[in-house]
């Protein structure tokens, strides 16, 4: 698979998030997102709740007496990141627990709009191996930056940077739906997704946001999966047959 230069356009690869919130009430979805719906409405209520108690004293903690001066612009910032890992620890959860009918939502989604679909079954030994790198790929990179979170000053730029490798891995689990039912496995998932660097972290990007404000993160994780699906289909480059096929797509 190969995406167009359309795919790195962050607006482009906005819009799609809101096509999929869009989808959420078609009759054929319907089925496969209440399930997901209800598991996010238990996690998510758990994280805003230990969210609302804890990140006021984290903030206080975690700076100086002497940059106390500076609240107004460092508790945002402080609030971005401690959300950051909040919600995307629960996310992980989330999607774990989902993650049966997210893949099936992809399939069915992608039948909807293409009118066909063939999910590529993979061994099963394959799979765990995918799944494994893809955890060692998270873990690596987010616990050096988890370190200099707490370390004052340093952290107000590794909040940022946590944010967007937080925008990065959301983007790559969302779009890990559908890719996977047509047989690509994390290592090329990751290399494909490179390739449109900029327009994945702006579809991370704006999924985060959804997912950090109360009542729209209940639904924004399978608008997600909708979305990227959407994405990946209607952004790849399409060999000749593909083309005279997409003629009969339903328009969305």
């Amino acid at each position: 698979m190969i995406l167009t230069k359309k795919a790195n356009n962050p607006l482009i690869a906005i819009g799609f998030l809101f096509k999929g919130l869009k989808l959420l009430t078609n009759p054929t979805l319907r089925s496969f997102i209440i399930i997901p719906i209800l598991i996010n409405i238990v996690l998510y209520s758990v994280a805003l709740a230990l969210g609302y108690y804890y990140v006021d004293e984290l903030i206080t903690q975690a700076i100086p007496d002497w940059l106390h001066w500076l609240n107004w612009i460092l508790w945002p910032l402080f609030f971005i990141g401690f959300c950051v890992i909040s919600f995307f620890s629960f996310t992980i959860l989330a999607n774990l627990i989902a993650s049966p009918f997210y893949g099936l939502l992809a399939a069915r989604t992608q039948s909807l709009i293409s009118g066909d679909v063939q999910i590529v079954e993979q061994p099963l030994s394959q799979v765990l191996i995918a799944e494994s790198k893809r955890l060692l790929y998270i873990i690596t990179r987010l616990l050096p930056l988890l370190v200099l979170f707490f370390i004052p000053v340093i952290n107000v730029l590794a909040s940022f940077v946590l944010a967007v490798f937080g925008a990065w891995c959301l983007a790559m689990e969302f779009m890990a739906y559908p890719l996977e039912n047509e047989g690509l496995l994390f290592t090329e998932q990751k290399e494909l997704l490179k390739s449109t660097r900029l327009g994945v972290l702006s579809f991370g990007g704006v999924t985060m946001l959804g997912l950090t404000v109360p009542v729209l993160n209940i639904i924004i994780a399978p608008a997600a999966v909708i979305g990227a699906t959407l994405y990946l289909h209607e952004l790849r480059e399409k060999l000749p047959e593909e083309l005279e096929a997409s003629s009969e797509v339903i328009e969305v």
